[in-house]
């Protein structure tokens, strides 16, 4: 864990020093905080988006720059993709998942363009790649909608390719 907490926290340091803000779930707990620890460190800009019924379990991190509380998760995830420019995605469970799964189902409906990365910490997405790859080999999911979503271990070069694929 001490590694993707590292590889966390470099995100935020890294979208910081480059101008950006970091927008997710808003909690003072997991890879996220972090995250957005790195980021509030190097003088980033930091939004926290939270449900009412998990800010009860005293789990919001209020040294945010912003920290919203909203009625449900619906108008939570509504939130964080209006206001990213991109999304990545680093080592977690279920929720973790289904925020991936769901913001690129969106791209591959034409709901948005915005590129999507995992941060592959320690190979943590080696196995769900190659899975996607076997989806791809049994035609459930085109090549070309394979390759929307990027891969890399490096948080900076992560960026990197997330900006050069926004940019096509």
């Amino acid at each position: 864990m001490p590694a993707y907490a590292q590889a966390a926290h470099e995100l935020g340091v890294e979208i910081a020093s480059r101008g950006y803000g970091v927008v997710y779930g808003g909690a003072s707990v997991g890879l996220m905080n972090a995250a957005a620890e790195g980021a509030l460190q190097s003088g980033g800009r930091v939004i926290g988006i939270l449900p009412k019924s998990i800010e009860r379990m005293e789990v919001a991190h209020r040294g945010l720059t912003e920290l919203r509380i909203v009625e449900s998760m619906h108008e939570r995830k509504a939130q964080m993709a209006a206001l990213s420019k991109c999304f990545v995605v680093l080592p977690g469970g279920i929720g973790s998942l289904e925020e991936c799964f769901e913001v690129w189902t969106w791209s591959q409906l034409g709901i948005h363009r915005k590129s999507i990365g995992l941060l592959n910490v320690e190979g943590y997405y080696d196995q769900l790649e190659a899975f996607l790859d076997f989806v791809v080999a049994e035609e459930f999911l085109s090549l070309e909608q394979r390759t929307r979503l990027l891969s890399c271990a490096d948080p900076a070069q992560l960026i990197d390719n997330l900006l050069r694929q926004d940019q096509q």
